[in-house]
């Protein structure tokens, strides 16, 4: 099994961790990216980020992205392509949730392009994300956004190209 630069072999055996899948939407309209922004009253930063979130037990990616973007903007969705699969992990010292640092967090998010089937843009209510709106995609480099916003792009940039 290959290692991670600066990591050992057997790393998992030896040190707790918790895993999150989460599914995520691309959804792009007349030139506009569909993004969510992250509740201010749940983070401290003041970001945006594509529609979707962590599964639920017994639901697919697909149900999960389907059902977070519904949740957050309103708005009823098809999937079309799957564009990238990424994953990150968090030091234990990182976490939010201070009684979660004893454990890193891996992180491995699965990004969706869909198209919207009907339903009314609005932001979702008592949840992670407090705004839900059309983006131009020439002012999403200038937004504070999270790194997920620009994985996705590049994903879908990297497909537009090879076509």
């Amino acid at each position: 099994m290959p290692t991670v630069p600066g990591q050992t072999e057997g790393f998992a055996a030896r040190h707790a961790f918790d895993t999150r899948v989460g599914a995520y939407c691309v959804v792009i309209e007349e030139g506009k990216l569909l993004l969510t922004h992250l509740a201010s009253h749940l983070f401290e930063m003041d970001e945006w980020t594509l529609p979707g979130g962590g599964l639920e037990p017994y639901e697919t990616p697909e149900q999960a992205a389907v059902r977070e973007l519904e949740e957050e903007t309103g708005l009823a969705v098809e999937l079309t392509e799957l564009l990238a699969v990424d994953s990150f992990t968090v030091a234990p010292a990182k976490r939010i949730v201070e009684a979660d640092r004893q454990r890193a967090l891996l992180s491995l998010r699965i990004i969706y392009s869909a198209r919207r089937t009907g339903g009314t843009l609005r932001p979702e209510v008592d949840g992670t994300t407090d705004e839900a709106a059309w983006i131009p995609l020439e002012e999403v480099p200038r937004l504070s956004r999270v790194e997920l916003v620009d994985v996705a792009l590049r994903a879908l940039n990297g497909r537009r190209s090879a076509r």
